[in-house]
């Protein structure tokens, strides 16, 4: 599981170190992808690959299907760690999250977030109200787990 977030900055070339309790769960590989939420998404190969067997299932007939291919698929890239623990981040993805110079790194669960710094400010703002989420959240149904 993925958990915390970790500050990096991005070099001139898209280059970013990734974090090592992050890089140690990926050993089988990961994919990173456009996000829901001006951000981009890091999916473990095995997740990406229920993603993919899942989205296949859809009608290409639905153009709302046919969007989320295009999101999830038109710009992932395999993830690959050089010697020093860096990935390279396609310019095309971090103009596409407005990501230039100092990124956050969030796990959230299954996946791993990238957002530009300024972005997850506003995020933060929002996971911070907890008499919103406190609202938001109560339609969730989340049950308390018993030990």
């Amino acid at each position: 599981m993925f958990l915390g977030e970790y500050k990096h900055t991005v070099d001139e070339k898209g280059r970013m170190v990734f974090p090592a309790c992050f890089r140690d769960l990926l050993q089988n590989g990961a994919f990173i992808s456009l996000g829901f939420d001006d951000n981009l998404i890091v999916w473990p190969s095995s997740i990406f690959e229920m993603i993919r067997s899942r989205i296949n299932t859809l009608s290409i007939t639905d153009p709302d299907a046919r969007l989320l291919r295009r999101v999830v698929f038109s710009q992932a890239v395999r993830v690959e760690f050089d010697k020093t623990g860096r990935i390279l981040l396609p310019q095309t993805l971090r103009d596409a999250v407005s990501l230039h110079e100092n990124a956050v790194i969030s796990g959230v669960g299954e996946t791993i977030e990238i957002w530009a710094d300024e972005l997850w400010q506003d995020q933060r703002k929002v996971i911070q109200n907890g008499k919103a989420n406190s609202e938001r959240f109560a339609r969730l149904d989340l049950p308390l787990l018993e030990p």
